[in-house]
């Protein structure tokens, strides 16, 4: 794949949500056309299904609960389509793409399988020694090269950093704030019984995330959300110098595990919420290799998401379908954000940032 440069867009205070979208959008405008029109998912099954009459139902519930739920936030999507000089449709497709997928026909996905939970590893460890979330953003191949750092200043005076999949709100992936609040997260596949048609996005629950005070504050955004499909939500408080695991469900069900000296490694199966589920072999098989691998300092951790070797499975994925975009790493110690390109054996910051400070100063 082509070496991508991976840029970051200050933005804000902004005088409406909309007009910081709008910025963002415009700022990463060919970013933004050029996923839409390489996006296979995106062009071979969200597009068709939503052409359909069928669709309208769903797309009319999702759009109305989640922007009455989080206008300032729809605001900020429908700008980013304005300043991309995309569709708004476009726009919430992407934006709404796991609770959508569920529901497309089988007919409209037989030549093009549907998208699995197959996206992020992280491994964690609170102990006296060191404190640590390390995580792989795995994504489709549509992805490589369509990401972006947007750091975020608010008018309230919260600022933000959020690695952003093109087009998407801030942050599907993982964020911080100058609240010392920050998340890493992984999909989960819960059955198609499990998940609630029309519920609130992940998408918009991350973003909110971005404006957490605390880790009381963000457990209970995401338990108020009534969320449509589960995720599984790696919360760091650097101020309490704690890291919870959350994994949800529908229907406002979640369970927490706190993570302590022992190290705990996520991938992209429920691991503590009982929940019915699609058993994944890819998931199942790094989970394996993790628990066999040493785990006891940062070189480790970083060693660890850089493992291959499960040929057929590895830990960082690269390609021909499947794509290790980049790997974070928070020290809770050193309060830093480290932004690792390539596998991160090798180590290749590409940016750091300090958590500490008022303005999440870039290190380098």
């Amino acid at each position: 794949m082509e070496e991508h440069t991976l840029e970051m867009f200050e933005v804000g205070p902004c005088e409406t949500p909309r007009q910081l979208g709008f910025l963002i959008g415009r700022r990463f405008s060919g970013l933004i056309q050029s996923r839409l029109s390489r996006d296979l998912i995106h062009q071979n099954q969200l597009l068709p299904w939503a052409r359909a009459p069928e669709s309208r139902p769903l797309l009319e519930a999702l759009c109305e609960n989640n922007r009455s739920k989080f206008p300032r936030y729809w605001e900020e999507l429908v700008g980013t389509a304005e300043g991309g000089g995309v569709p708004v449709l476009d726009i919430v497709l992407i934006n709404f793409r796991k609770e959508i997928l569920p529901f497309v026909p089988k007919k409209e996905t037989k030549s093009h399988p549907p998208e699995k939970a197959i996206e992020c590893s992280d491994v964690l460890v609170v102990g006296k020694s060191m404190a640590f979330a390390a995580h792989n953003e795995d994504a489709n191949v549509a992805l490589v090269g369509h990401t972006y750092i947007v750091k975020g200043t608010l008018s309230s005076g919260l600022c933000f950093i959020s690695y952003t999949y093109a087009g998407e709100l801030p942050s599907c992936a993982f964020g911080f704030n100058n609240n010392g609040m920050g998340f890493t997260l992984n999909a989960v596949p819960p059955s198609k019984e499990e998940i609630v048609a029309g519920g609130i996005g992940r998408n918009f629950i991350s973003r909110d995330l971005l404006e957490a005070t605390s880790m009381t504050d963000a457990t209970s955004k995401i338990r108020s959300a009534e969320a449509s499909v589960g995720h599984s939500y790696n919360l760091i408080d650097l101020k309490a110098r704690r890291i919870h695991n959350i994994e949800t469900a529908s229907r406002t069900r979640l369970s927490v595990t706190e993570v302590d000296e022992a190290p705990f490694f996520h991938a992209n199966m429920y691991l503590h919420l009982q929940v019915k589920q699609v058993e994944d072999e890819n998931s199942i098989s790094r989970q394996k290799r993790a628990a066999v691998l040493p785990k006891n300092s940062k070189q480790d951790f970083l060693s660890l998401l850089g493992d291959g070797g499960d040929a057929k499975y590895p830990i960082y994925m690269s390609g021909p379908t499947l794509y290790t975009l980049c790997t974070a790493l928070v020290d809770l110690d050193e309060q830093t954000l480290s932004i690792i390109k390539g596998n991160p054996k090798k180590g290749a910051v590409s940016h750091i940032f300090s958590l500490s400070s008022s303005d999440l100063k870039e290190l380098c």
